[in-house]
């Protein structure tokens, strides 16, 4: 798919422009002329890169970079007419991710845009790699927080999810039941260590009821830990 641009900036021919060059290039770009503007376009559509200058109308970029950075993680590169080196700290400080004085050159921030690109991609790829856990046949998908055993769903309770994920995460550790009890239910959880016995209980027996095998052990006198 087409990467998204939003390009910002009160004066309309570096706008044009710049939507030009970089339509030529395959993106989709929308513009915007003014903080307002460009913050409401944030907030209504998806957006892979923001080019955002400083110096705007109604909101100044930087107040627009600040409130982008309340809900969303989009890319941001910020413009400034200025050789002040503040207005480039300021930006990073708000939350952009690079800056370019103006006038620049369209090959150089085209660059930059393929570097805070290609970095992002692999951050997200990571991050999504790091939430799914596949051990012994298991995966673990924590961000949906769904668990299958070859490709056969396990349901799990919240708390039987939770306590998955801390011990099979942490493979081979043996959890008391209070250790248990602290990092899932909490410090100021009431109830007694009893609860942990019935949990854990429950979630070896929907384990092995698919899987037929015994993935949670226990470590008599001790707790209970993980393993494949």
């Amino acid at each position: 798919m087409a990467r998204r641009v939003l390009v910002v900036d009160d004066e309309k021919l570096i706008v044009k422009g710049l939507k030009f060059s970089l339509e030529q290039d395959g993106m989709e770009v929308e513009c915007a002329y003014d903080g307002e503007e460009a913050l409401n376009k944030v907030k209504d559509s998806e957006f892979d890169m923001v080019i955002l200058d400083v110096m705007l109308p109604r909101l100044s970029g930087l107040e627009v970079c600040q409130h982008i950075r309340e809900f969303s993680d989009v890319p941001v590169i910020m413009l400034t007419a200025k050789g002040d080196d503040i207005d480039k700290i300021m930006g990073l400080e708000f939350g952009a991710d690079d800056y370019m004085t103006k006038p620049f050159n369209i090959l150089e921030l085209k660059a930059r845009m393929k570097a805070i690109t290609r970095r992002t991609d692999n951050m997200r790829k990571q991050e999504k790699k790091d939430s799914v856990i596949e051990i012994g046949g298991l995966k673990m998908d924590t961000d949906a927080r769904r668990v299958f055993f070859n490709d056969r769903e396990i349901n799990l309770t919240v708390k039987e999810f939770d306590v998955l994920v801390l011990l099979i995460t942490h493979p081979n550790k043996v959890y008391s039941r209070d250790k248990l009890l602290s990092l899932i239910w909490g410090d100021s959880y009431i109830g007694e260590a009893r609860t942990v016995d019935v949990h854990v209980s429950r979630l070896r027996d929907k384990l092995s009821m698919v899987s037929g095998k015994q993935f949670i052990h226990t470590k008599w006198g001790v707790g209970y830990y993980f393993e494949a």
